[in-house]
């Protein structure tokens, strides 16, 4: 079954993401797991089968404000009552799975600590133009949301439901924080051959899309 492909025509896939996806796979951090890796900067997602196979790709829209961390008790706050400044999508590594949220019913949870789900990109504020942001070709304006992270509903229902049925792990890159410190491990553990052998896995399945 191939992967589902919902990046941009002609879009390069994070290298860093790559890189991460690789590390993951070979260190075994998931423990058997599915996963996915998240680029805040580029806008991308993957999502990974506890076999460590490509299971789809997609943008994602994210936090409206550039940070890493989440503000002390933004997660006991309405929507319309997070700063702005506050509106960040943290970095890290996060184990998550479903459950019932407040007011959005049943979610794909990264973070319950810090209120961060993942959801399908609603319409609810014309004025955002979520779908318009999510189907844009570069990843310059799909920093919106209140901090949660949005993916088209048929990436949703096709790939995210099915893979994290019974939870996963969420690995998300930072915005401003040095690699390392979000990543220890994995920052030490970058060789070359690791990052050829991840391009040269990454690159042919682009190119057949």
């Amino acid at each position: 079954m191939s992967a589902v492909d919902l990046l941009p025509e002609g879009q390069e896939v994070s290298g860093t993401l790559i890189e991460l996806a690789g590390w993951v796979v070979a260190a075994k951090d998931t423990q058997g797991y599915p996963f996915m890796v998240i680029d805040k900067a580029a806008a991308q997602i993957l999502v990974f089968g506890g076999d460590g196979r490509l299971r789809g790709a997609a943008p994602g829209l994210f936090g409206s404000a550039v940070g890493d961390h989440t503000a002390p008790g933004v997660a006991g706050l309405a929507l319309r009552e997070i700063p702005g400044r506050d509106r960040t999508t943290p970095a890290g590594r996060f184990v998550g799975g479903f459950g019932p949220s407040i007011d959005a019913g049943r979610v794909l949870w990264v973070d319950y600590d810090s209120a961060v789900s993942i959801h399908p990109t609603a319409t609810g504020v014309p004025k955002e133009k979520r779908v318009e942001r999510l189907a844009s070709p570069t990843p310059d304006d799909n920093r919106v949301t209140h901090g949660c992270i949005n993916v088209a509903p048929e990436f949703y229902e096709q790939v995210i439901v099915p893979t994290f049925q019974r939870g996963g792990v969420f690995y998300i890159l930072p915005d401003e924080d040095p690699i390392a410190q979000t990543f220890p491990e994995f920052a030490q553990g970058r060789a070359t051959t690791q990052r050829n052998e991840a391009r040269r896995a990454w690159r042919p399945w682009r190119a057949r899309q």
